[in-house]
């Protein structure tokens, strides 16, 4: 594991018993805002995750929440446009899904911070797809299980993580 993983993982591990987006209980929680709110962290990891990029695309798109501030910081590093994609589309203003720059026609890079299933990546994809983009790939800063991993293979969206599940059964042993 890298000194970069690791300052990560002691930013934002916690033990104990909670619920996952996706409904799984767990004995380890990576708390985001643990590495989002700190800045000379969130750097190192944007610019990690800058140097892994080999996707060709035209914009980020930050998944509601904690995939936001990891996409404003890697369009910020990367000089590329972003978009903030909502879990669910406004009923108001322009009632669209993301905001930000028009996707129609774009390769889409999507960005998250943590998955377990990869499920809101997936629904994310969907309807980005819907509003005309065309998703080319998916960064992460942490892939809690090969669940994941498995679900973005199965829609064929290559993915880029600073930190796998090899990773963090590693610093189990």
């Amino acid at each position: 594991m890298s000194a970069l993983q690791s300052r990560v993982i002691d930013a934002c591990k916690l033990t104990g018993e909670f619920t996952t987006r996706s409904g799984q209980v767990v004995n380890t929680y990576f708390d985001k805002y643990q590495f989002e709110g700190r800045p000379e962290l969130l750097r190192d990891i944007v610019k990690a995750l800058a140097e892994k990029i080999d996707i060709d695309f035209d914009v980020l798109a930050g998944l509601e929440v904690g995939g936001i501030p990891v996409a404003t910081a890697l369009s910020l590093e990367m000089n590329r446009p972003c978009v903030f994609v909502r879990k669910k589309a406004k009923t108001y203003g322009t009632e669209r899904i993301f905001e930000g720059p028009e996707i129609s026609g774009k390769r889409v890079l999507i960005v998250e911070d943590v998955t377990t299933t990869g499920g809101q990546i997936l629904i994310s994809s969907k309807e980005l797809v819907a509003a005309g983009a065309d998703i080319v790939g998916v960064v992460l800063v942490i892939a809690r299980a090969q669940e994941a991993i498995e679900a973005l293979a199965g829609a064929q969206l290559p993915l880029i993580a600073l930190i796998t599940p090899a990773d963090l059964e590693a610093l189990s042993k």
